[in-house]
């Protein structure tokens, strides 16, 4: 069992920059791929990054290349998701998700066992 708990959304101007935060719970972290997803008003749920448990190794979705990056702390079980540049389009409930799948590719919230309850980030244009 793991709980998630996602903080640092709020509102920020165009090209600003926020940190996300996911606070994990719960035993056996470090064997965890970790991801981080969001759902903007009217919108499915869409993969924005992923971090692998194996080697640290990030993936991003296109339209956040080059200005999100993923990282994780296994001593202290946290997941954090650096936002810069950030854009209208990016406003979205961000959610951090665990999950013990081996499959090469994590895209897919599916695969996902826990997830957070979701932070709010809210870009002004």
């Amino acid at each position: 069992q793991m709980q998630l708990v996602e903080s640092g959304g709020g509102l920020v101007p165009a090209g600003g920059s926020l940190r996300l935060s996911c606070a994990a719970s719960g035993r056996g972290f470090s064997s965890y791929s970790m991801g981080w997803f969001r759902q903007a008003p009217g919108k499915e749920r869409e993969f924005v990054a992923s971090i692998n448990f194996s080697d640290g190794s990030p993936t991003y979705e296109d339209s956040v290349k080059g200005r999100f990056t993923a990282s994780r702390d296994n001593a202290n079980t946290m997941l954090y998701l650096q936002m810069n540049s950030l854009k209208p389009e990016d406003t979205a409930v961000y959610y951090c998700a665990a999950t013990t799948s081996r499959n090469r590719r994590i895209e897919n919230g599916e695969l996902y066992d826990y997830w957070g309850q979701g932070t709010q980030v809210t870009v002004s244009s």
